[in-house]
């Protein structure tokens, strides 16, 4: 595991380079899927009849059990996803800004550029947007795409490989959740934990199928091209 910014000469001969969204491509100091997160309470307790603290900790309780609170309420209580993705991702992105650095630091890295995301495609496209990076990638593998298979699950990610036609030993995965590396890992690719700023201070181990721990994502990526 490389926990420093000195480069592995695999990460810069890579095929291509698969990139979470939420907390990864955009600081989790951003606070941008706090709204996220209220949103989908509320939708529960819309949707379920709850009050905001039953509707939170359902909210909680199904994303730990099932990858993604949509998951959950479709599973145990048949609801169609449309109107829940549309509701939950309806945020305000002003706190998401231009990055000119990663906008840099992803022209000078070698081979294809996609998004993997458990949020649906024009969520990802207006993020994208504001970060202006969006020229960079060749396609969003959404949830929607994956038929509301989420992340960690191992079928999105096998169809990401056929639809993407990727190798994995060629391919880098970017994320900022440690489970969601591990499917990623089994497959041979090398994988990225963007570690958010809540857990930099502490000194839990890093699970073993980390390749490189990343505080500061621009940054990183800048220093393997550097001249």
């Amino acid at each position: 595991m490389d926990q420093t910014s000195a480069p592995k000469t695999r990460l810069i001969e890579a095929d291509c380079w698969v990139f979470d969204l939420d907390n990864t491509l955009y600081p989790s100091s951003s606070d941008l899927f706090p709204q996220v997160d209220k949103r989908m309470t509320r939708f529960i307790a819309d949707f379920l009849d709850l009050n905001i603290q039953e509707a939170g900790e359902l909210r909680r309780a199904y994303y730990l059990e099932y990858g993604t609170t949509l998951s959950g309420l479709m599973a145990l209580h048949d609801m169609r996803p449309e109107a829940f993705l549309d509701f939950v991702h309806d945020v305000d992105l002003g706190v998401v800004t231009p990055d000119p650095l990663l906008d840099q630091a992803l022209s000078r890295i070698p081979g294809r550029k996609v998004i993997f995301t458990n949020g649906p495609t024009n969520y990802a496209e207006r993020i994208l947007a504001r970060l202006s990076i969006g020229h960079h990638f060749e396609d969003i593998y959404d949830i929607i795409g994956a038929q509301y298979i989420p992340k960690p699950k191992p079928e999105p990610y096998d169809a990401l490989v056929r639809r993407c036609k990727l190798t994995p030993s060629r391919t880098v995965m970017v994320e900022d959740l440690t489970r969601n590396l591990a499917p990623a890992a089994h497959l041979g690719m090398t994988t990225v934990w963007v570690r958010p700023e809540r857990l930099r201070d502490q000194d839990d181990p890093v699970p073993a199928h980390i390749d490189h721990v990343v505080d500061d994502l621009p940054q990183w990526l800048g220093a393997l091209t550097a001249e």
